[in-house]
């Protein structure tokens, strides 16, 4: 496995320190488990979708939390097998947990389960005071109050 040396790029950035953690921590927790098998899609400019093969479980069995930007689906099937004799068990029926980082603004919107598959839709909003604005510009000299005044007049806009 590849490691990579991220020092050069915190020397000349500047509040970018969460990404490269967020690269250390992605570098070194593949652990390779595999279960449940899932997809992430984008469906819109904005919007994506997990879906995660959860065949075997009920709505009950579940869990979905968001918190802190981790995206945190939990499964845990209480099987029931009274007077039931299994003499082959092919269907995986195990508990899980699977984490998914989630990035700035990106919510979850619901989810739902049908045939089997778990579909978690989440959308990024960004919310307006973060969304690019044009500035005034204003002149020098006598002008500097009409100015000042037209970038306070911009900045409530």
């Amino acid at each position: 496995m590849a490691t990579f040396d991220l020092s050069p790029f915190y020397r000349t950035t500047v509040g970018f320190d969460r990404v490269f953690s967020l690269l250390d921590q992605l570098s070194g927790t593949d652990t390779g488990n595999a279960y449940p098998p899932y997809n992430i899609e984008r469906t819109g400019d904005n919007a994506y979708r997990i879906t995660l093969a959860v065949a075997g479980f009920a709505e009950k069995d579940l869990s979905i939390e968001a918190k802190e930007g981790v995206l945190h689906v939990k499964g845990d099937r209480t099987e029931e097998t009274k007077g039931r004799e299994v003499l082959y068990r092919g269907i995986a029926g195990r508990a899980f947990e699977r984490r998914f980082q989630l990035a700035d603004h990106v919510e979850v919107r619901g989810a739902t389960l049908e045939n089997g598959l778990l579909h978690i839709d989440l959308v990024r909003e960004v919310p307006e005071a973060l969304k690019p604005r044009k500035i005034a510009i204003g002149t020098g000299g006598a002008g500097t109050e009409k100015a000042k005044v037209r970038q306070i007049d911009a900045a409530a806009a």
